[in-house]
């Protein structure tokens, strides 16, 4: 007797969107470890050999700012750094357009420079582009300079790191407490990559580190560790009670977890994405406010990296931590020989990991260490699931 059975496919996205993808983050983590480490080795090159692009408020400098309003129109930045240099002699260290509109501004910053240079500096931008004052007239008080110390950025730094330090080591404490040691472990290491990899972009393209700049690797720690965090407490809940099962090892729970957690991951990272991508479009785009770029630039880098190391790092690192554990090496041995005799077609049904009883952390039924048949009850009816299928039947209606 025959007996014929529709196929229902779904596509790969409805999968994806309802958290029954089967994704092989967990077999493919050794290519991800590649990656990871050929992006930290270049990231720490550059900082060695290149260095950062310290803004002024680090080296300390004069910073010259005049309306960008004119008595002959507007004042272009490029007007302000051609006299900058015929006066002084080298080229400023930046001159930017500053706010819209009435509140338009260049601003100019550069080395240090004595009141011998200041003054014909100032004199020459005067007689050349007649800046308007707030009485709408030409006036020479309308160019203003400053001298800025470098101790200010240095100051901001070492808050910064203190900060970073007291934050890693309560944020470890809390995941050994809430969670275990080797999730705490996992956890730091991504948001080390995170901060490692954020600090590298900005030495690769030359950016230049500024005060807000430093503030903003601070804010990416938090959006790191939360994303890593919803997977690791998936991958606790599918993993209770392992030990004493052989439906499932340890990789193939955390394997599942990212596939449940993946696109909640994805969406939340767009969603945090999207404001940081206006502060570049409009704040820096439209307004013209330079300093928002620097803030909105590191948030942006580390938050794509955040997203990525809670994935593709945090999770398979803790896997093989745990897996240096010789209960979960004997318990994933179990599993493998108890597939080995169940054949081919069990081993494809337990691999998606979609329709055991303990995904959802409860007890395993009665049988459930057997398997009598193609049916994935061990009750020999009905044929193997497909992989990310929905369960359906009583068992799918006992869990609802």
């Amino acid at each position: 007797m025959t007996t014929t059975r529709t196929e229902h496919r779904t596509s790969g996205w409805t999968r994806l969107t309802t958290g029954t993808a089967n994704v092989d983050v967990i077999g493919r983590r050794r290519i991800f470890y590649l990656g990871f480490a050929v992006l930290i080795a270049l990231c720490v090159l550059s900082m060695l050999i290149r260095g950062f692009n310290l803004g002024i408020d680090f080296t300390g400098g004069s910073q010259i700012q005049m309306p960008a309003a004119g008595a002959n129109g507007t004042i272009s930045t490029e007007q302000v750094e051609r006299i900058y240099q015929q006066v002084i002699g080298t080229p400023p260290e930046t001159v930017q357009s500053v706010g819209t509109g009435d509140a338009a501004s260049i601003l100019v910053r550069s080395e240090p420079l004595t009141p011998e240079q200041l003054v014909p500096l100032r004199d020459a931008l005067y007689g050349q582009l007649q800046p308007l004052g707030a009485d709408g007239r030409p006036s020479p008080s309308a160019i203003s300079d400053s001298l800025v110390s470098g101790t200010w950025g240095g100051e901001i730094t070492t808050k910064a790191l203190i900060a970073l330090g007291v934050f890693v080591v309560l944020v470890t404490a809390f995941l050994a407490l809430y969670f275990e040691r080797a999730m705490a472990a996992a956890a730091l290491v991504a948001l080390i990559n995170d901060v490692v990899v954020t600090a590298g972009v900005y030495s690769i393209v030359g950016l230049e580190v500024t005060p807000a700049t430093v503030i903003g690797l601070l804010t990416i720690l938090g959006f790191s560790l939360y994303d890593t965090v919803v997977v690791f407490d998936k991958v606790r809940e599918n993993s209770r009670g392992l030990l004493g099962l052989t439906r499932r090892s340890y990789a193939e729970a955390a394997n599942l977890a990212l596939n449940q957690t993946l696109m909640r991951s994805l969406n939340t990272s767009l969603i945090a994405i999207l404001p940081v991508l206006g502060l570049l479009v409009v704040g820096v785009g439209l307004l013209g406010v330079g300093t928002l770029a620097d803030l909105a630039l590191v948030q942006l880098v580390g938050m794509i990296s955040g997203v990525i190391s809670s994935l593709l790092l945090a999770t398979p690192l803790l896997v093989d931590l745990k897996l240096r554990d010789p209960r979960f090496r004997a318990q994933a041995a179990r599993v493998a020989a108890r597939r080995a005799r169940a054949g081919n077609g069990a081993a494809d049904a337990d691999s998606t990991g979609t329709l055991d009883d303990e995904s959802t952390g409860g007890p395993a039924p009665a049988g459930a260490g057997r398997s009598t048949g193609p049916g994935r009850d061990g009750s020999g009816r009905g044929p193997a699931p497909r992989p990310g299928a929905r369960p359906t039947g009583r068992a799918g209606r006992r869990r609802r």
